[in-house]
């Protein structure tokens, strides 16, 4: 049985957030922060929570901060820092800029793991989402080849590995919505604050 003590809660809030022209995990919805989101959801499931970022404004919320390893290499370089800096067997993996993220949805990607998989990540609309996930740290030397062969496209990395998709319940799929523009947040804030 996997239990928080196996885990480390890695939070990926590198990315440039071009479209959305700020940081997202920065952001809030209803008066509070993306990011912090992410750390409410991992939370009761983790012994530990990193956040992966070269941003500065992070280290104000006491966490540990992990810069990446290749600069501009997306969330690859993202994953394989986290993983590095990670103590335990098995890291939950997020993006800074899902909201609607439960706690609940990260149970069922614990408990879909049953230690076959290096890979265990969410499905939703018959998309595969790499960063909402349950990864084997040792992956971080299969990332770091890619990484060192100029590799960026997690699609790659991801398939460079033995995976399982959680195909999750239509009723779960809002939780996953990642905002990446402020069309985005703006439905989301339409849509669950009536």
């Amino acid at each position: 049985m996997i239990t928080p003590q196996h885990i480390t809660g890695i939070i990926l809030a590198g990315g440039k957030s071009s479209r959305m022209g700020t940081d997202k995990g920065f952001l809030k919805y209803n008066g509070k922060t993306f990011v912090q989101y992410s750390i409410d959801a991992l939370h009761p499931l983790v012994s530990e929570i990193l956040i992966v970022s070269d941003h500065t404004a992070y280290d104000s919320l006491g966490y540990k901060r992990i810069t990446d390893i290749v600069k501009t290499a997306g969330p690859i370089s993202g994953i394989c820092s986290g993983l590095q800096a990670s103590k335990t067997a098995y890291n939950l993996i997020l993006s800074c800029d899902i909201p609607l993220i439960s706690t609940t949805l990260l149970e069922q990607l614990i408990q879909a793991q049953d230690g076959n998989y290096d890979i265990v990540q969410a499905e939703s609309d018959g998309k595969s989402m790499p960063l909402i996930a349950l990864y084997k740290t040792h992956v971080k030397t299969i990332f770091r080849n890619l990484l060192q062969t100029g590799e960026r496209r997690l699609r790659i990395a991801v398939k460079a590995c033995t995976h399982k998709n959680m195909v999750l319940d239509p009723a779960h799929k809002n939780a996953t919505a990642n905002m990446n523009t402020k069309d985005d947040l703006k439905y989301i804030q339409d849509a669950y604050n009536d």
